[in-house]
């Protein structure tokens, strides 16, 4: 090859690389994550949620354990977000929880509930709303909001199978959260898992025993199917 055509040849392959840099970049800025604002509820909490847990399994084997990839928590704030924007929404919802400090907060468990999908649901341990509860969420929208968008795909969550097992409710679900799971319609719980309907029902039908709890901390997950809280993307230090 002569040296014009092999100055050539490298401009055309740097040129090649260039752009392939160019296209993973954009891609990188077009990102999208499915986080949960959560709060970390104390070994109380856990150990109801665990118990309750165990119950659903033993009904329906097919559901999920709460283990390390499905957190215990207390949602308050679900959103798709701009990968890029991370680190900015960690400091912002650090800052509001430090200003918060719900560590100190006395938390009260007051019953079961489930919402119905044909015949199974997704179950959960109430948390009575409370004025602190529903100050912290409005608190956290609001910081959140500059990095908020509705561009969300099942890509956005963490998902073993490709993304089939996110539902398209979720995904309805993240991107409207503040208008469908907020304000007067804000149900803090802690989820207990997926189980048949009817034996749910059997479950809601039993005396509750009513508990209190505390926040031990905050922190940022990727979201996974059902909504559960797979991967933890940052545990925030509650410090201003």
């Amino acid at each position: 090859m002569s040296e014009p055509l092999k100055f050539l040849a490298a401009l055309l392959v740097c040129a090649a690389g260039l752009m392939g840099f160019a296209q993973t970049s954009q891609a990188d800025d077009n990102a999208v994550t499915a986080i949960d604002i959560a709060l970390e509820p104390d070994a109380t909490m856990i150990q109801h949620a665990k118990a309750a847990n165990a119950l659903l399994l033993k009904d329906f084997p097919q559901g999920f354990a709460l283990d390390d990839t499905h957190h215990p928590h207390v949602t308050m704030l679900q959103q798709f977000v701009v990968t890029a924007d991370l680190d900015k929404i960690y400091a912002a919802a650090n800052n509001v929880l430090a200003a918060a400090q719900p560590t100190g907060w006395k938390l009260n468990a007051i019953k079961y509930y489930y919402i119905p999908d044909d015949k199974l649901g997704l179950g959960g341990i109430v948390v009575e709303p409370t004025s602190q509860l529903r100050q912290l969420q409005d608190q956290l929208i609001e910081a959140i909001a500059p990095f908020m968008t509705k561009n969300g795909m099942p890509a956005a969550f963490v998902s073993n199978e490709g993304g089939t097992d996110i539902q398209k409710s979720l995904i309805e679900y993240v991107a409207n959260f503040t208008t469908v799971a907020a304000g007067e319609k804000f149900n803090p719980h802690v989820t207990i898992g997926v189980g048949n309907a009817a034996y749910l029902d059997q479950l809601l039908a039993q005396p509750f025993g009513a508990f209190t709890f505390s926040p031990v901390g905050a922190s940022v997950y990727q979201l996974g199917t059902f909504g559960t809280a797979r991967k933890e993307l940052k545990a925030l230090a509650l410090n201003p």
